[in-house]
């Protein structure tokens, strides 16, 4: 909408410029014809008044002549002749029409019979002179011609010489007044010449500033457009051309396609009410369907069971709008049991009228895996609760080692050296005093070495730095404690400076975890060095503990169940699922073992 209103006030303005700019054109041409008329009518009139004063000075050379030639026919010819007398009359006659048309105007010589005021003055002023010089010369011409005496002659030739002087004098004055106005014609001309050409800049400033410049500016946002719109073509005809080659490529994609599902979908098209319109040519081989069955329903040629055919219509009927997708078990020709995953999507072809695409996998196979599958779940669930039958006698029985074991320590270790400590107390005999200090150094030793023995029974039982501090500070106590005990280099490397304090139930059992690697280290390995790295992101917590021991097959250790060491394995297992973490384990034999623990925190 937007668009076609601009388009429209383009139109407009473009229209409304045309209009000014024919204007513009009308005027510069009116105003070039109106300069053209009055400089050829100033420059008829410059020609009028310059033959006007050409005329007039030829008047004057006349009237000289005449007097020339009247006096030569007086007083130098004795006898005029014929010819001179004819002559004078020719310069006469030319001499009186050349006065009669300067005063009253000619058509023939283009004078004008309008004159000024100063030049009708003048004209006046001369004329009697001009009537005397005309008449006296005729009457000379005629005594001339008719040989009368020379008295007259002399008395007219007086005459004209007397009026001839007055007659040029005036035609001076007439001439200088003809040049006064024809300069005063030129001057007019030449302002009328300025104010048009003045207007005529006028009138193009005006076309530049309203015509020309907006033209210009239009034309330049016009151009751009073009160019705009010859670029959009180009992309437009490369984006089609792109078209259609991705178009010839979707056909023959999508008659691969068509072949593809044809032999390798099992896929049919059915109306409405169950009546089939196509059957895919790998369908068609299951079910056994060919052209003389084409009368059936979709649901006779998908099953010989009445039950079956009765469910599928009634699937069609409900789920036709819908669509339905499900596992359906369908019974062929051969009494052969065949399951389906069937797929039902409405497809509407034309306005109201309706398609059903039947899309199947055959996952008669599949079922037989699941119930493969069910039946080996089932073998492992005995087996697993037989495991676990196992492990609770072995953790019942390790239990009771672990008992039997701090109680003997208790026995042999602490309970000797408490008796021992009995019976040097009652020994001492404070009146020796000599002996008496000896079995007191000796007590305190042997004191020292109980408060030892009761920390390593408790540290092995329940850690007090667990709880205290958190497991970064057991695990780095337990690592320097065992390598005390044990005279193995175990080191412990914090790496991401890990710092939370974690659930205590996750704590022991990292504890635990961390314990039973190194101890498994120390004593199946025969391992030297031991580090155990803890780092962490976000979102997990990892464990690792390097040994360089003797390493071993873990698919032999895994097959060695009951084994003692095989049994670890699964204990190490069954712990860290208790908080949801896993466990990798990594070993070479006689290059060592990494053991990897990963817990979510």
């Amino acid at each position: 909408m937007k668009k076609s209103n601009q388009e429209a006030a383009d139109k407009i303005t473009f229209k409304n410029l045309r209009r000014w700019y024919f204007f513009a054109l009308w005027t510069i041409a009116l105003t070039i014809i109106l300069s053209q008329i009055l400089v050829q009518y100033n420059l008829k009139q410059q020609l009028s008044d310059s033959k006007i004063i050409n005329i007039s000075g030829k008047q004057r050379m006349l009237s000289q002549k005449i007097i020339k030639e009247v006096l030569i026919l007086n007083y130098v010819v004795d006898n005029a002749k014929k010819q001179e007398i004819a002559h004078l009359k020719t310069v006469l006659s030319l001499w009186k029409n050349n006065q009669n048309a300067l005063e009253n105007g000619s058509d023939t010589l283009a004078f004008p019979k309008e004159k000024s005021e100063t030049l009708s003055k003048l004209y006046r002023e001369i004329k009697p002179s001009f009537n005397n010089i005309a008449e006296a010369t005729n009457t000379f011409l005629s005594n001339l011609e008719q040989q009368n005496s020379f008295e007259n002659n002399q008395k007219l030739v007086q005459t004209i010489l007397k009026n001839e002087s007055i007659f040029l004098s005036k035609m001076n004055q007439i001439v200088s007044q003809y040049d006064i106005e024809a300069h005063e014609k030129v001057t007019e001309q030449r302002k009328i010449e300025y104010w048009i050409f003045a207007f005529t800049l006028f009138v193009l400033l005006m076309e530049f500033f309203f015509i020309f410049k907006p033209t210009n500016k239009k034309i330049e946002n016009l151009i751009a457009k073009l160019l705009a719109s010859e670029k959009k073509a180009l992309k437009l005809a490369y984006d089609t051309e792109i078209i259609s080659e991705i178009k010839e490529n979707s056909v023959k994609e999508l008659k691969s396609l068509n072949h593809a599902m044809e032999n390798t979908l099992l896929y049919c098209r059915i109306a409405p009410d169950g009546s089939i319109i196509h059957v895919g040519e790998k369908f068609a081989k299951l079910l056994n369907y060919t052209k003389f069955s084409s009368n059936k329903k979709f649901s006779e040629v998908l099953t010989t069971d009445e039950k079956e055919q009765i469910n599928i219509d009634r699937i069609i009927f409900e789920k036709q709008r819908s669509g339905w997708q499900g596992e359906i078990k369908i019974s062929n020709k051969e009494n052969q049991t065949i399951w389906l995953d069937l797929s039902m999507v409405p497809v509407m072809i034309k306005k109201d009228e309706l398609e059903l695409l039947i899309v199947c996998f055959n996952i008669t196979e599949r079922k037989k895996a699941q119930r493969e599958v069910e039946r080996l779940n089932l073998e492992n669930s005995n087996e697993k609760i037989n495991q676990q039958k196992i492990i609770s006698s072995k953790i019942v029985e390790n239990q009771e080692n672990e008992q039997n074991r701090i109680a003997k320590e208790i026995h042999d270790g602490i309970g000797q050296m408490l008796t021992g400590l009995k019976f040097s107390l009652e020994s001492i005999n404070l009146e020796d005093k000599e002996k008496s200090a000896q079995k007191i150094e000796y007590l305190k030793k042997l004191s020292l070495d109980i408060i030892k023995g009761v920390r390593t029974a408790t540290f092995n039982l329940m850690p007090p730095e667990l709880s205290d501090h958190g497991i970064v500070s057991s695990l780095a106590k337990l690592t320097q404690e065992l390598s005390k005990l044990t005279g193995k280099e175990i080191l412990f490397y914090n790496k991401t400076d890990f710092d939370q304090r974690l659930d205590s139930l996750i704590e022991i059992n990292i504890y635990r975890l961390t314990q039973e690697a190194i101890n498994n280290a120390i004593k199946y390995a025969e391992s030297s060095h031991i580090i155990v790295q803890l780092s962490h992101s976000e979102t997990l917590l990892s464990v690792i503990i390097d040994d360089n021991g003797k390493g071993f097959d873990i698919n032999a250790v895994d097959k060695k169940r009951n084994s003692e060491s095989g049994m670890g394995l699964l204990f190490m297992k069954e712990r860290i699922q208790y908080i949801n973490g896993r466990v990798f384990i990594k070993s070479i034999p006689g290059e060592g073992t990494r053991i990897t623990f990963n817990i979510p925190i």
